[in-house]
């Protein structure tokens, strides 16, 4: 059930009124956000430690809190196909609603101290700040934006109301009706598929498979949001060829060739500083076997690889955009009405949504730290 959520007016020290739950009849309440279904007692918090029952309501209790923001290259979170080179405002805020072990961002994504939300700023700050600081869009990120998906839509609402475009970095663990409410307000969107077997999901991260895939077909096929995948590879974990074969193909026969799949390379972390980082030769086996599969655009990450950091045209091969890391060494992609891309060589269409770049206008692989209590003061 939906419930109404009212913007910040309603907010009294980062409590916010929740959407999304129901009334048990054994007087609990449950939260409809997540698969996870957490059915709650007074006082109680759901798993991902910010949904919270207060009397007979559930609230955000993040909402307009943010573990820091920064402005990144579009490239780190990572979109390769949507508006190469520019920069996007990021933040998160605590909490998450999956128990992964590899969590590369865990002091964040699992803290449960809120002394750790060091910053506030309303949807209007957020939005006003991106624009000031010359950004082409906003990223609800470092933590899953599911969780405080009230103030990542209201945040959403007064971006475009300035232009501003939206970026959802998330595990897609959602339910249907929030998905759908969700994804309408973002432009663009890098869905961390952590495996490809419900073993997996189950064993280390606390979660399911199917919902996962549920939310990329629902994005794809049923939204305008621009969808980009990342796997990241853990060494023994999720990195057999027959798994990688088994994922790429499922991409390639759900979602169509188009849609770029990114393979990171893990480092230890969290309650896997055991397992060894993800060896290069993996990650281009990996990227092998996506290409192999028919997809056309397959990127390795986390790792300097510019053959595997490389936008290649589908129809004759050229390279149309290459990079070192974060940084864009060249552009030479036609761009028409729409924001659509196109080989200049061959004129095949390059999915994704783009705007003309000069080198000189790139962002580059700076990271620039905001304080929202002193942005835009003299």
């Amino acid at each position: 059930m939906t419930h109404d959520s009212q913007p910040s007016a309603d907010t009294v020290d980062g409590l916010h009124p929740a959407r999304w739950w129901h009334a048990l009849p054994d007087g609990r309440i449950q939260c409809d956000l997540c698969p996870r279904d957490c059915k709650l007692h007074a006082g109680q918090r759901g798993l991902c430690f910010v949904r919270q029952r207060v009397g007979d309501t559930m609230v955000l209790t993040t909402y307009g809190r943010s573990s820091g923001f920064c402005v990144d290259p579009i490239e780190k979170k990572p979109l390769n196909h949507f508006h190469p080179g520019s920069s996007v405002f990021s933040f998160g805020t605590a909490g998450c609603n999956l128990a992964c072990k590899f969590c590369q961002n865990w002091d964040i994504s699992k803290s449960r101290e809120m002394d750790r939300l060091m910053d506030q700023a309303s949807p209007g700050r957020i939005a006003e700040v991106a624009a000031e600081l010359g950004c082409r869009s906003v990223a609800f990120t470092y933590n899953d934006p599911v969780i405080f998906a009230e103030y990542a839509m209201d945040t959403a609402d007064a971006c475009h109301a300035r232009g501003v475009a939206t970026v959802a970095v998330t595990a897609g663990y959602i339910h249907a009706q929030p998905r759908r409410e969700f994804y309408a307000k973002m432009d663009a969107a890098n869905v961390d598929l952590k495996g490809f077997t419900e073993d997996f999901y189950f064993r280390q991260t606390g979660a399911h498979l199917a919902p996962v895939l549920d939310t990329l077909q629902a994005i794809h096929h049923e939204t305008g949001c621009w969808l980009e995948i990342t796997t990241l590879l853990i060494p023994g974990h999720n990195d057999s060829t027959a798994e990688l074969q088994a994922l790429t193909r499922w991409v390639h026969d759900s979602l169509g060739p188009d849609v770029p799949l990114h393979f990171t390379a893990f480092h230890p972390d969290y309650k896997m500083d055991e397992v060894p980082a993800t060896p290069r030769d993996t990650l281009t086996r990996a990227r092998r076997i996506g290409l192999e599969a028919g997809l056309h655009h397959v990127y390795t990450g986390n790792v300097r690889d510019r053959e595997g950091a490389t936008t290649v045209c589908p129809g004759c091969q050229a390279a149309l955009i290459e990079r070192d890391g974060y940084r864009i060494t060249r552009f030479d992609l036609a761009v028409g009405p729409g924001e659509q891309g196109a080989c200049p060589h061959c004129a095949t269409p390059i999915a994704g949504r783009f705007s003309m770049l000069r080198l000189a206008d790139s962002f580059g692989s700076r990271r620039i730290p905001v304080r929202m209590a002193t942005a835009g003061s003299d």
